[in-house]
């Protein structure tokens, strides 16, 4: 991972499969740029709805992300089904960075990197809010 983006100590907190569809290719016939971000997101959200906070816009609070990047190492091409690790980082008042790694089901290589700065967000004001007890329990000191 990228030591510029602070991933010491990060954490394994979620590997999703998600299949690529045949019209997720681009004109090359790789999977389109944008749907590496979706699939990024897709692995966040089944992460954040996992700890119980749904993610949805009549929610209190939840999470945002402010800065996101991916760097593509190899095309996926379809037929496949990507796996999204996602990782996390030790949290700060009220947020953390998150990092991915895609590979495609059946092969060791990694086909793209990824991190997203993730803020949770008070719904009503906009502004920031603690991040909830149950993320930084996954940081014990």
């Amino acid at each position: 991972m990228d030591k510029e983006h602070g991933d010491a100590g990060r954490k394994l907190l979620l590997t999703t499969r998600i299949p690529v569809r045949w019209g997720d290719m681009d004109a090359y016939g790789h999977l389109n740029n944008t749907l590496y971000f979706r699939f990024f997101e897709q692995a966040r959200v089944e992460w954040i709805e996992q700890l119980g906070f749904p993610v949805r816009s009549e929610a209190e609070s939840g999470p945002v992300i402010i800065h996101a990047d991916c760097t593509f190492l190899i095309p996926v091409n379809y037929p496949a089904t990507a796996e999204v690790r996602l990782y996390a980082g030790r949290p700060g008042r009220s947020s953390l960075m998150t990092w991915y790694e895609l590979y495609v089901e059946g092969d060791e290589r990694m086909y793209a990197s990824g991190s997203a700065k993730v803020v949770w967000m008070h719904v009503e004001t906009g502004k920031s809010a603690p991040l909830p007890d149950s993320v930084r329990a996954l940081f014990p000191d």
